[in-house]
């Protein structure tokens, strides 16, 4: 009987650990930046989330798959800090692509990438929203080798 207590008590601290480490499940809303458009992010367990972003640029469009670690700051309610890193693949448009290649044809190329992010959260106590700023810088392995550094966006998701 010890010892169910005590494995009882072990499973509740780690719930209630879990629990706050996040404060909610999944989130869903708009990225705004350089490279603007919908995420979702849903946690996979207390601090680790999947991140899924679909963003426009250049006559493009983008899907960016990413893999976060988050964690409370200590001291700041409802604040937490993350760090990830993923994939991206997509297209842009030669015509409107800041760095056109002449060799080229006129129509879109193929772009696949990795992508690193890292930002703040704040999660609304009151009402099922959350709002945090990131940067995610990117390179190219195909298509285009280029770094791009000015992944910075703000993100509003409605949280559930």
């Amino acid at each position: 009987m010890k010892l169910k207590a005590i494995l009882f008590t072990i499973l509740l601290c780690g719930i209630i650990n879990i629990s706050q480490a996040q404060n909610y499940s999944t989130g869903a809303g708009l990225r705004l930046g350089s490279f603007s458009g919908i995420s979702v992010k849903h946690f996979i367990s207390g601090t680790n989330a999947l991140e899924g972003i679909a963003s426009l640029r250049w006559g493009g469009f983008a899907v960016t798959g990413l893999y976060e670690w988050q964690k409370p700051i200590k001291g700041a309610r409802n604040l937490d800090y993350f760090l990830g890193l993923g994939a991206h693949i997509g297209f842009w448009d030669n015509n409107k692509y800041y760095w056109a290649d002449n060799n080229r044809n006129n129509g879109s190329f193929a772009i696949i990438g990795v992508d690193f992010i890292a930002g703040l959260e704040y999660t609304f106590p009151e009402v099922p929203f959350n709002i945090g700023v990131d940067w995610k810088p990117a390179f190219n392995l195909i298509g285009d080798t280029h770094w791009w550094g000015d992944g910075v966006a703000l993100s509003i998701r409605y949280t559930f």
